[in-house]
């Protein structure tokens, strides 16, 4: 029986093989690794926002109530004055009576 020849390795096949190994680190390496890092810096930024957001909310919340006070307690004193004042109108008309009796 005679020999088997010996398979000859298809170098085009073992080049691109190679290339394609390269690409692939390169992609991985240099395009993704980055992307993903700079990914996760945004989801802290953004989570960093949503907390100033939050806060800035709460603030918001307390000026309003603070003015919703402030707005109560004015109507309460302007109401009180017009009391004050339609009493002031009725003293004067009843002294101006009192005086024109004398």
């Amino acid at each position: 029986m005679g020999e088997r020849p010996r398979a000859k390795l298809p170098w085009l096949l073992v080049a691109a093989s190679v290339l394609l190994t390269v690409l692939l680190l390169y992609v991985l390496f240099v395009g993704y690794l980055p992307a993903k890092q700079r990914v996760a810096g945004l989801e802290r930024e953004l989570k960093a926002l949503y907390a100033r957001e939050a806060e800035l909310q709460s603030r918001l919340a307390q000026v309003d109530q603070r003015h919703a006070v402030r707005d109560r307690q004015l109507a309460a004193l302007t109401a009180e004055r017009d009391v004050l004042a339609k009493r002031l109108e009725g003293l004067e008309r009843e002294l101006a009576a009192l005086r024109g009796r004398r």
